[in-house]
């Protein structure tokens, strides 16, 4: 339904970082509505994802009925840049993959891009499930984890208990992903390093991390709420939660 009868419709990416993921959507939404033209604004706050996204846009032929504004903003200045405008754009279509984790105020964010929401416009939160390993690693085992990652450890169940408090209609659809870290436990592995620092969010993990942290951390990941054993690998659940918010 999203779009139907328009002219144009309105698309907003909140974090859109390089773009990959909004212009598989844009092709989705191309695909349903032939020769309707597409609004796209992007919010992104790094200078880098915003070069690397123009030049995705650059390199595609297939755009031409798209047109991309891009805002080189955290979600939380783009807001008050509305704020303060006093004028209020509506969107058909609003996104947040992965992204609300670093926001300040996850329920104020929420609620404001809500708000941004065009009559039957829908809201797509993208957020990792209560299902997976890091609900797991983040919950049970934050103990093993170094405390600089600056990160909301937030999941599925926080975003819907937001929505709840909100009064929105929404939907969960869960989306099972696995992610093979097997390397992780391999000793000077340099693949294993770099998932170690991503896991962690942490720099040189491996190589700064006391050893009983070490040993902690991989023994937390070993664990059946964490990880699943296939054919000899370890599989870290990375399962996502897709919030459609009506």
């Amino acid at each position: 339904s999203l779009g139907n009868g328009k002219s144009t419709i309105n698309v907003l990416g909140v974090g859109s970082g390089t773009g990959e993921q909004d212009l598989k959507m844009i092709r989705v939404l191309q695909a349903a509505h032939p020769g309707v033209l597409i609004d796209n604004e992007i919010i992104e706050p790094n200078p880098q994802h915003v070069a690397a996204y123009k030049e995705l846009v650059n390199q595609a032929p297939d755009l031409q009925n798209v047109s991309f504004i891009w805002h080189q903003l955290t979600s939380s200045e783009y807001e008050q840049q509305v704020k303060e405008k006093g004028a209020h754009k509506k969107f058909d279509f609003i996104h947040m993959i992965q992204m609300l984790y670093r926001v300040e105020d996850i329920p104020n964010t929420i609620k404001f891009f809500h708000s941004c929401l065009d009559h039957d416009g829908k809201l797509l939160i993208i957020i990792l499930s209560d299902s997976s390993g890091w609900a797991s690693l983040w919950k049970k085992y934050r103990h093993c984890l170094p405390s600089t990652d600056s990160g909301h450890y937030i999941t599925s169940n926080g975003i819907t208990d937001v929505l709840k408090r909100l009064g929105v209609v929404y939907r969960v659809y869960e989306f099972s992903s696995g992610w093979d870290i097997t390397e992780c436990f391999i000793e000077g592995d340099p693949v294993g390093g770099h998932m170690m620092d991503f896991l962690t969010g942490t720099k040189n993990f491996l190589g700064t991390a006391p050893p009983g942290l070490r040993r902690q951390l991989q023994e937390a990941l070993c664990q059946p709420e964490c990880s699943s054993r296939r054919d000899g690998r370890i599989i870290f659940s990375n399962n996502l939660s897709m919030i459609v918010v009506e």
